[in-house]
């Protein structure tokens, strides 16, 4: 189908599914709607591996920039995140801290309408010293 805007691009969607199976199966086959650009997926798993509960959606650039896995000790479990750039990137799950990133098709300093990625670089470096 023709993207209703130009850059248009779509993302699985879902609201705490069982499992990254489900998410997928019955993610609507829909365009991401303006004001987003990237694609968005948090994993909830228990310390062996499996899973709780699944988030996937379409994000604007500030709900990338806190990518990466947090432990919920009191509860034992796992929470990752990742962001990705490009239609449908998000099929995979963030399981770890190799794979829970935020990846972009160009670099976020040519990024359209991000206009000073010095304040981008000094969030993100907080972000990774505060984690």
């Amino acid at each position: 189908s023709a993207t209703p805007f130009p850059h248009g691009f779509k993302c699985f969607t879902c609201e705490k599914a069982a499992d990254n199976y489900e998410c997928n199966r019955w993610a609507p086959d829909v365009y991401c709607p303006r004001g987003t650009r990237y694609c968005f997926s948090q994993h909830m798993m228990k310390v062996t591996g499996e899973s709780v509960s699944v988030t996937k959606r379409c994000v604007p650039l500030e709900d990338c920039l806190s990518t990466g896995c947090t432990y919920v000790k009191h509860e034992e479990y796992k929470v990752c995140t990742s962001c990705c750039e490009g239609s449908i990137c998000n099929l995979p799950l963030p399981r770890n801290t190799t794979d829970a990133v935020f990846t972009t098709l160009s670099p976020l300093s040519s990024t359209k309408g991000l206009s000073c990625p010095v304040t981008l670089t000094a969030a993100c470096l907080l972000l990774g010293f505060l984690s």
